[in-house]
């Protein structure tokens, strides 16, 4: 039987693939596991006899190629012979090993065993002990690339977009009693918590593919080189998330968050579960995970707990000081109020009616890319929002989420 010609086409192609990148390929493998691909070592220059070698197994595996796709010519079944040999290929890395096997992970397990006694050392090991390290996770965690404008429009169109906004609507009307409780008790209004639990997890629909164990001890025990090492941080959550588990009978081989931790509808890492979760249904736990009704309660209770004024507007529409150092002057702070309104209009800024409650004013700039910035003077509960996540552009979002749903609310409503 003939060679079919597209078999012998392909194995030349891949021929020329291979020697290319027996020429270019670093001679070592570097471990990917730590360490972000845009943290990659510089490729060091090898020496003759390497590029020699490694031209020696390309063309012994190009030969191999060239002899499986004549045999699968010969037996008229090229194409289901390509499909076997990438079927064929290595199956994928096995897992990390247990956390429990590292010596310093045991060494936390003895002394949180022997700290809180409510703890029994052998569940700590079946728990903690078999979380594993997950390299998304160290990925997830790594500050955007350096260079990246900042688009307050596009972040906002991630969000305040129909099919958000009508998730809003459709969670506002089965739980508006739970919402008007929370109102009455912590002044909170809805549209802000309807915003800040869309914003987090599209009303309980993306709350976290990731083990909040795994999660957390990666972050614990293997926080990634590259950034301000956070390590100490995320193992007194993971130590509040055991506490937590406990305490409140949750399984920690099924409990899962995002790839920082943070867990349920609306996203609270362990330690601020423990401290701000609100019982807000009477059922006798504070069941951030599994109820809206603990969640909406909890995040009212969250923001009051940082400060929230009643009645207070979040922010107000501000014209900036066309002075370049003025407006510099203003933005020093960044988005903690720090000037009153009278000391704003002194350096020319344009301000509408002030609340007499709005004691203090931040000016707060959205940049849009290679657009001009937007602007707002954001008052102290602008800067509650941002104690949910440090961010004016997140504030915004949740901000103007609730907003857009509490409008098409009162557009439904007869």
């Amino acid at each position: 039987m003939g060679r079919d010609p597209a078999a012998l086409r392909g194995a030349r192609r891949r021929l020329g693939a291979l020697i290319l990148g027996a020429l270019m390929t670093p001679s070592t493998a570097f471990d990917r596991r730590h360490r972000p691909p845009s943290r990659l070592p510089a490729r060091a220059p090898r020496s003759l006899a390497a590029r020699a070698l490694s031209l020696g197994i390309a063309f012994t595996l190009t030969v191999t190629f060239v002899a499986a796709d004549a045999f699968a010519a010969g037996k008229g079944g090229g194409a289901s012979a390509r499909h076997h040999r990438i079927a064929a290929k290595a199956p994928p890395a096995p897992p990390s090993p247990p956390y429990g096997l590292r010596e310093d992970v045991q060494a936390y397990i003895r002394q949180l065993a022997e700290a809180d006694t409510t703890l029994d050392r052998a569940w700590l090991e079946a728990t903690v002990g078999q979380a594993r390290f997950q390299p998304q996770v160290a990925r997830l965690i790594m500050p955007p690339p350096v260079g990246v404008p900042k688009n307050w429009q596009a972040y906002r169109d991630r969000f305040i977009e129909p099919r958000r906004i009508d998730a809003g609507l459709a969670f506002w009307n089965a739980h508006a009693q739970a919402l008007e409780a929370a109102q009455a008790r912590w002044g909170v209004p809805p549209e802000l918590v309807v915003g800040i639990i869309g914003v987090e997890t599209f009303y309980g629909r993306m709350t976290g593919g990731f083990r909040a164990v795994d999660a957390l001890a990666t972050l614990a025990f293997d926080f990634p080189s590259g950034r301000s090492d956070r390590s100490g941080f995320f193992r007194d959550e993971l130590t509040a998330l055991i506490q937590l588990a406990r305490r409140q009978g949750l399984d920690l081989q099924t409990l899962r968050g995002s790839y920082a931790g943070a867990l349920g509808w609306g996203q609270f890492m362990p330690s601020s579960w423990a401290r701000y979760g609100v019982d807000f249904d009477g059922d006798g736990v504070a069941a951030l995970d599994r109820s809206a009704v603990d969640a909406i309660g909890s995040v009212a209770h969250f923001l009051a707990a940082h400060g929230w004024e009643r009645d207070l507007p979040t922010h107000l529409g501000v014209e900036p000081p066309t002075d370049p150092t003025a407006r510099a002057q203003l933005l020093a702070p960044d988005i903690r109020p720090t000037f009153s309104a009278a000391q704003m209009q002194a350096l020319g800024a344009t301000l509408g009616p002030v609340p007499v409650q709005a004691d203090r004013l931040a000016l707060v700039e959205l940049q849009n890319g290679g657009e001009a910035p937007s602007y707002v003077a954001g008052t102290q509960n602008f800067w509650v929002v941002t104690r949910y996540n440090w961010s004016a552009y997140y504030a915004m979002a949740v901000i103007q989420l609730g907003q857009a749903v509490a409008q098409r609310r009162a557009a439904s409503v007869p």
